[in-house]
């Protein structure tokens, strides 16, 4: 078999089949460009979805006569010159790919001027062969008019999808470049009509019109930084999270980017909030400095490598992770209002979590006279109990318990209007936070069983916890192994005291025989604690008393992330007097 030079026409169009898989990704590279050129307003003109057409018209610096024939050659660019400028490469494009590969299997037309030059030049390429470039008429800037993508490779074309498909990928392209750039204006058509147009703006405005005002009204604002890292952008709220992940946009240093790393990261911080078949939506910029992140991994470059990968998970999970923890009230006020970004109700300070809160059934007392009311008269006289303080302004976040709504809902009223609590999923949450902060600080207090309690168990159970019976102790579960097949349970975490000794030990060591005791107490430690607290959580058809109910809101306040349950399930809906008024047409 004979070695060969392939042409360059062959080898350009071999390069579009990585650059190039479809029209997005051609506009994708020329928009890159437009940026990069520094263009403020940038126009937007498809056809068939891009596959007959795509044209780019832009107000960037142009390119200059001598230069129009490069910039369609293949790695001619002007981003780089060194192996240290690819190093830290701070432009969208650096490859010098692009322009050169759509050339090769398309009809091109570039027509560019720059600030120095009397006039516009034009240049031609169809199939890789290039035209001598000949004057023309615009303003300062760059048009480039792409015609029958794929004309010369047939084959590749087959591949293309519909119309409406091709378009819809055009168009996701334009908002991701439109989100990181707010400062410049895109225009959008497809074949004649408008489709999109945006302004420049301000970031919070730019999400509104390419996330919706449901992501701005129920996302909350991330801004932190920790050395040479900075992130910024919104999440959405875990009650507010879908089954689709189309709302996902990460950028780091203004690209978009599909990274494992950061999507992991994001998924951990949610792991606690938000339920398994849900996913969360995000707008996020990530800022570092060029050297510190590898661009030049694959030539579509929407992967990349961070040279600290462990620094930046970490970085972003506890960043994101903070803010999904934020206090109970500030939840409430958005919930009333509808803003993304609401504080805290004046009058009312919600504590952070402390290491050992007051248990509901301690807390009784101190919440005892809520029971008792305010006794008043009516118009007529007549004493009546009134439950609620007459100031709802001072009212705690979550306000005071009326009742209970066949033995699954508490119904309480706050300064906003009525709040709707789950109490299980409630106090299943207040419960896992507990379990986790004692077992941070080592401190997982146990409840010694006045008879202790036989169970029969697998003999594979027994081998397997038999090496670790103390480290179950150190979450407060002290077993003896009886015989082969049966152990006694001695102890259990005092804050699950309630719950079933029986079923909450079977929960463990079903737990342990599918991870094994050490991968449970480590890497699944959250995990193990969420089957406990479900455990240990008030059932359904339980009837609780008004000072019981209370006790439940007030360390529902004290709690982080309390509004979801350890599943990711609502724990609580605020419905404002707003919309109560709406329903019942008042003031109509």
């Amino acid at each position: 078999m004979t070695i060969r030079v392939l042409p360059d026409v062959l080898i350009s169009q071999i390069a579009a089949g990585e650059v190039v898989e479809r029209p997005a990704a051609a506009l994708k590279e020329i928009l890159e460009n437009s940026l990069d050129a520094g263009a403020t307003d940038i126009q937007i003109d498809l056809e068939q979805g891009g596959i007959k057409r795509i044209r780019v018209a832009d107000n960037g610096g142009g390119i200059a006569h001598d230069e129009l024939a490069l910039a369609l050659t293949r790695h001619a660019t002007s981003k780089i010159a060194s192996l240290a400028d690819l190093e830290r490469v701070a432009s969208l494009g650096f490859r010098g790919e692009a322009l050169a590969s759509i050339a090769a299997i398309a009809r091109v037309q570039l027509i560019s001027r720059n600030a120095d030059a009397e006039h516009a030049w034009a240049v031609q390429a169809e199939g890789g062969r290039l035209d001598v470039p000949a004057p023309a008429a615009r303003a300062t800037g760059t048009t480039i008019d792409i015609q029958d993508l794929f004309f010369s490779t047939p084959a590749r074309r087959k591949f293309l999808k519909t119309e409406a498909t091709e378009y819809a990928h055009c168009a996701e392209t334009v908002r991701r470049l439109a989100l990181a750039n707010p400062q410049v204006s895109f225009t959008l058509s497809h074949n004649g009509r408008t489709q999109l147009r945006l302004n420049a703006e301000p970031a919070s405005a730019r999400v509104r019109q390419v996330l919706g005002e449901a992501f701005e009204q129920n996302s909350i604002a991330v801004e932190a930084a920790a050395g040479v890292l900075r992130v910024s952008g919104w999440v959405i709220r875990p009650s507010a999270a879908t089954g689709s992940r189309d709302s996902q946009h990460v950028f780091v240093n203004g690209r978009y980017v599909r990274d494992k790393l950061i999507v992991h990261a994001l998924k951990e911080a949610y792991r606690d909030v938000l339920h398994h078949q849900l996913n969360p939506a995000y707008c996020l910029f990530i800022e570092l400095p060029p050297d510190l992140v590898d661009v030049n991994v694959h030539p579509a470059k929407t992967e990349i490598r961070f040279r600290d990968s462990r620094g930046v998970h970490q970085f972003l999970f506890h960043a994101v992770e903070r803010m999904l923890s934020a206090p109970v009230a500030a939840d409430v006020a958005v919930a009333a209002s509808g803003a993304s970004q609401a504080s805290p109700q004046p009058g009312w300070a919600a504590p952070r979590q402390t290491a050992m809160p007051l248990q509901v059934n301690e807390a009784m007392a101190f919440y005892a006279p809520l029971d008792q009311g305010t006794r008043v008269q009516d118009s007529e006289g007549v004493p009546s109990m009134r439950l609620v303080p007459d100031d709802g302004a001072d009212a705690p976040p979550l306000g005071y318990a009326l009742g209970q709504l066949h033995g699954v809902y508490v119904l309480a009223q706050n300064a906003q209007g009525m709040v709707l609590v789950d109490m299980h999923a409630a106090h299943e949450r207040v419960v896992y936070e507990k379990l986790k902060t004692a077992l941070d600080a080592r401190a997982v207090p146990a409840q010694t069983l006045l008879i202790p309690v036989a169970l029969a168990v697998d003999a594979r159970d027994v081998a397997e916890i038999s090496p670790h019976l103390d480290q179950l102790a150190g979450i407060g579960f002290e077993l003896s192994v009886t015989s082969p097949t049966s152990v006694a349970v001695r102890s259990v975490p005092w804050l699950l005291k309630d719950a079933d000794p029986v079923e909450l030990t079977r929960a463990v060591l079903a737990e342990i025989a599918e991870f094994g005791v050490a991968r449970l107490l480590a890497e699944r430690r959250n995990e193990l604690l969420a089957t406990l607290s479900c455990h240990g959580a008030v059932r359904a058809n339980r009837r609780l008393t008004l000072p019981e109910m209370n006790a439940l809101l007030r360390e529902m306040e004290a709690t982080e992330r309390a509004g979801q349950c350890n599943h990711g399930r609502p724990t609580w809906f605020q419905v404002s007097l707003g919309e109560l008024d709406a329903m019942f047409m008042r003031g109509r």
